[in-house]
């Protein structure tokens, strides 16, 4: 009797098994594809771009003759003719801590990646447009180089001056730096260095020369593409 009153009271050897309770899942952040990132940049710009002052007129994604190119062509992102000066305009979209020198040849992402000096490049582009100008002497070009709210900059602070005619700057700024550049430039020389005539002049020649044919559009991405991965 004492015995089976004694097992009624004893704690069991094993405890009973305990439901597992699964960890809770934070659910992941959708990633934003590259194509994505690269719209959204765009549409950016294309904000800034609808600011400027009514006297400018502006051009995206060129597609331009360059015989001096390993493909045969240089690609711009934007040209801005304005009556004071023609901005060539390279976009960049990187993650990080951009560093570089006007006069480097390669820059640095996070002291991890290397890129072409943006302001080498975009002097080619420059070079591409002023050879395919005609009738328009004296065109006075300013290279804007863009980069998204990503990056930070560690680069000569000249660059970032309003008084050069190489600027670093974020895509948000654009319509800013554009405006204060044209200022500048209307306080150092009040005559308009184009007519509007001119300005139209410009912006129907390089309209008539852009290539938009798909294939050979392709074909040079491809050949870009290729002399990246093989250098």
């Amino acid at each position: 009797m004492f015995k089976a009153l004694w097992s009624l009271f004893k704690k069991p050897d094993t405890e009973p098994p305990q439901p597992v309770r699964k960890a809770p899942t934070t659910k992941a952040k959708p990633k934003v594809a590259p194509t994505r990132i690269g719209e959204l940049g765009e549409h950016k710009i294309n904000i800034q771009l609808d600011q400027l002052p009514k006297e400018c007129k502006s051009l995206s994604d060129l597609l331009l003759p360059n015989p001096k190119s390993l493909t045969g062509y240089a690609q711009i992102d934007h040209v801005v003719i304005s009556p004071y000066c023609v901005f060539v305009i390279e976009t960049k979209n990187y993650n990080g801590e951009i560093k570089g020198g006007r006069t480097d040849q390669q820059w640095s992402v996070s002291n991890r990646y290397k890129l072409y000096n943006p302001l080498k490049q975009n002097y080619g582009h420059i070079k591409a447009v002023e050879s395919l100008l005609k009738g328009i002497p004296k065109v006075k070009f300013v290279s804007i180089i863009s980069f998204t709210m990503r990056c930070r900059f560690s680069i000569d602070p000249e660059l970032r001056q309003i008084k050069s005619d190489e600027l670093v700057i974020y895509d948000v700024e654009l319509s800013e730096f554009i405006s204060r550049k044209l200022l500048r430039l209307k306080s150092e020389s009040p005559e308009q260095l184009f007519s509007q005539v001119q300005v139209q002049s410009i912006y129907d020649q390089l309209t008539q020369v852009n290539i938009t044919n798909s294939e050979i559009r392709k074909l040079h991405i491809e050949k870009i593409t290729s002399t990246t991965k093989n250098r």
